[in-house]
């Protein structure tokens, strides 16, 4: 079976919707007795003009009708970062905002990378799910080979800052500043940085320069000043003239993208821009994309630039999350070892009755296409691990094997797809929940956590403490990034 329509239409929109309690609740406003999710008043809830794109919600699918899941590889973290940020300032998480996918990936774990010359080793783990009788869950994860820094390849960058009018405050182009800085400061002596800016016209800050200048290029990053309207097209168009110079398969060659995505000059709709760096891509351009700020983002079009330009995209709202992605994660950042990945997961109709992956719905992939390598599919990078989490309800009695995962990705730079096949056998289901790993625990947590925030009808009845319990049982001491993930759920 290939034509599936497992996504659910999702009814919220940004100025709809109030909060929940114990549990989502599909309402207008908080019901008696109900705290307050939103601090925003009615006016400034009318001012915001931030745009989601609402994917739907997958649904159940019967393993005897359709028994291949087919999905793109996403490694996006942007989502959880805005999700964080709205709820440590008080303020409503849209629905349409939340993808579940990115909020797993987000994290670390503590998967193994591959032991042979793969560039990704798979991990599989199932157990019986914290959040209703008679369901399970499954987590299939990808982790990528490391490259340490002195062995990635050079990287040529050209950085696409955008200093119109919208990112005059602290927290964009202020912040972009802070995370270049940083990023600069983590290159190596072979790699090269040029700068390209676009407000109301584009400009050449600084043409490709070697960290030798390390200091001109700080200075260059330093002097930026916001200003005028956002013709973001014009400067797509000029940074990638100047990154496709450097083009060669064993470099990397990239575009980052700083911006709110607020676009006013020239070619504006999502369609419009994305045909921009259509043909560029052929040339082995890719592009990244990182958010700043609330109440104009755009994050639609911030992630399908980055999906489109086979890069990955990811929110700025503090210098610590800065460091995180162009300090302690920039081989992932930068080095890719795998493109075009896809993930397709084989159900046994004898073992499995139904199935529901949890997430990725915009990554779809029809079933019929998971050998067709003109398909464009998910890049992994360097170190990056992708999470992905099933429910899933088993037929009593069934046989041994359960499951059977395969992954196919083209190496970089393009050349021949290798597929890898992975069976999850029965006798390898933990008995009992408490049993799993932390890691499986621990994104159980962030599931049910991203489930219950988009207001997803499946996650009814599943409560945030439930959700804080579980994750709790799974951080182990001196592990910020879960301590501080605990402490959000606190203040939900």
């Amino acid at each position: 079976m290939t034509t599936r329509t497992k996504a659910l239409p999702i009814l919220w929109t940004l100025t709809g919707c109030g909060g929940f309690g114990a549990e989502a609740r599909h309402v207008e406003r908080p019901s008696a007795g109900q705290p307050p999710y939103s601090m925003a008043t009615p006016m400034e809830e009318s001012r915001n003009t931030e745009e989601y794109e609402d994917h739907g919600v997958n649904r159940w699918t019967d393993s005897g009708e359709d028994r291949f899941s087919t999905f793109a590889i996403d490694v996006d973290t942007g989502s959880y970062t805005i999700v964080r940020r709205k709820i440590r300032e008080d303020q409503r998480v849209p629905p349409e905002a939340v993808r579940v996918e990115e909020c797993l990936n987000y994290f670390r774990y503590e998967d193994r990378g591959p032991t042979d010359q793969r560039p990704f080793a798979v991990h599989m783990e199932a157990a019986p799910s914290p959040y209703g009788k008679g369901k399970h869950l499954l987590r299939v994860a990808v982790k990528a080979r490391e490259v340490p820094p002195q062995a990635r390849k050079i990287a040529h960058l050209v950085f696409l800052v955008d200093v119109s009018g919208s990112m005059a405050s602290a927290d964009k182009l202020g912040l972009a500043q802070q995370s270049l800085r940083i990023l600069v400061n983590n290159l190596n002596e072979r790699d090269t940085v040029a700068l390209v800016t676009y407000a109301g016209n584009t400009r050449v800050v600084l043409e490709p320069t070697g960290m030798a200048q390390r200091g001109k290029i700080l200075a260059a990053i330093d002097d930026l000043d916001a200003g005028g309207s956002t013709a973001m097209e014009s400067g797509l168009e000029l940074a990638y003239r100047l990154a496709v110079r450097n083009v060669r398969r064993d470099v990397v060659s990239r575009v980052i993208v700083l911006s709110d995505g607020d676009a006013n000059v020239g070619n504006t709709t999502h369609d419009e821009l994305l045909g921009t760096i259509r043909a560029q891509v052929d040339e082995g351009v890719t592009l990244s994309t990182v958010g700043f700020g609330m109440g104009n983002y755009r994050d639609h079009l911030m992630e399908q630039l980055a999906d489109r330009g086979n890069g990955n995209y990811s929110y700025v709202d503090t210098p610590a999350e800065a460091r995180r992605i162009f300090g302690e994660e920039l081989g992932g950042t930068l080095e890719v070892v795998a493109q075009d990945a896809k993930i397709q997961v084989e159900f046994d109709p004898a073992a499995v009755a139904r199935y529901r992956l949890v997430g990725y719905e915009n990554r779809d992939v029809a079933d019929e296409d998971f050998r067709n390598d003109e398909v464009d599919a998910g890049e992994i990078g360097a170190g990056h691990t992708v999470s992905a989490m099933y429910e899933i309800e088993l037929r009593s009695g069934g046989p041994a094997a359960i499951a059977t995962v395969r992954i196919r990705a083209e190496p970089p730079g393009g050349g021949e797809a290798l597929e890898h096949e992975y069976p999850f056998r029965a006798d390898r289901m933990r008995r009992e929940f408490e049993e799993a790993s932390r890691d499986f625990r621990f994104a159980s947590a962030v599931m049910g956590f991203a489930e219950i925030l988009r207001q997803s009808e499946h996650a009814r009845g599943w409560g945030m403490e439930d959700v804080r319990r579980v994750a709790q049982a799974a951080t182990q001491e001196g592990n910020e990034q879960r301590e501080e993930f605990v402490a959000l759920l606190g203040k939900i």
